[in-house]
């Protein structure tokens, strides 16, 4: 794999961890214990931290990119691992 295929495949997972994981940690103004502003939802987050969210997801980016990565080199895991139709039904044709 080139190093440019790496860097854009540790890219998509970088923002497929960062969109999955905007939910995680976030507490609401209601929950902080401060006012809210007027015609504020209920929902929005009190203080959100882009550095910290960036690096969060940027180390479980690298942790899945690094396994991906060791089943390219590997073969651990392959397409033939997903014909659950031969492995059902044999090959009876």
């Amino acid at each position: 794999m080139s190093i440019g295929a790496s860097i854009a495949i540790w890219f998509l997972f970088f923002v497929a961890v960062a969109f999955v994981s905007l939910s995680f940690g976030v507490r609401t103004d209601e929950e902080a214990g401060t006012a809210k502003v007027a015609g504020q939802a209920d929902s929005a987050p009190h203080r959100f931290d882009v550095k910290r969210h960036a690096v969060r997801s940027a180390i479980i980016a690298t942790a899945l990119f690094t396994l991906y990565d060791l089943n390219w080199v590997y073969g651990w895991v392959g397409t033939e691992s997903f014909d659950f139709y031969h492995r059902i039904f044999g090959n009876q044709g």
